[in-house]
C-alpha cells in the first residue's frame, strides 16, 4: 500500500485533529480528508471547537431569553450602510 510522509509538525497537527474528530487513527483522518477533497466536500468540523460551540450555545440561550435579534432586512441595511461609509472613506 502506498504511504505518505509528513514532517513532525504536520503529523502532530493531524494527530490532534484526528483525536478531536473521533478518528481511530491519523491514517483514517487523512484518508477522510483526501476523499472529501476529491469528492468536492468541504468539512468544517474542525471549526466547531468546544469554545465556539459554547459561544453559540450562549448566543442561543440569550435569544431564547428574549435578547435582541435582527431580521435579514435589518442586517442587510446595517451592512449596506457600513459598505457605503467604507467606500466613501476610501474613494480616491
Amino acid at each position: 500500500m502506498p504511504q505518505v510522509q509528513l514532517n513532525d509538525k504536520v503529523f502532530d497537527a493531524a494527530q490532534r485533529r484526528a483525536a478531536d474528530g473521533g478518528y481511530t487513527s491519523v491514517d483514517e483522518y487523512i484518508a477522510d480528508v483526501v476523499i472529501g477533497d476529491l469528492n468536492g466536500v468541504e468539512n468544517f468540523d474542525h471549526l466547531f471547537t468546544p469554545e465556539r460551540i459554547a459561544e453559540l450555545e450562549t448566543i442561543s440561550a440569550e435569544i431564547k431569553a428574549g435578547g435582541k435579534t435582527y431580521t435579514i432586512d435589518e442586517a442587510q441595511e446595517h451592512f449596506e450602510t457600513k459598505r457605503k461609509a467604507w467606500l466613501e472613506k476610501h474613494a480616491s
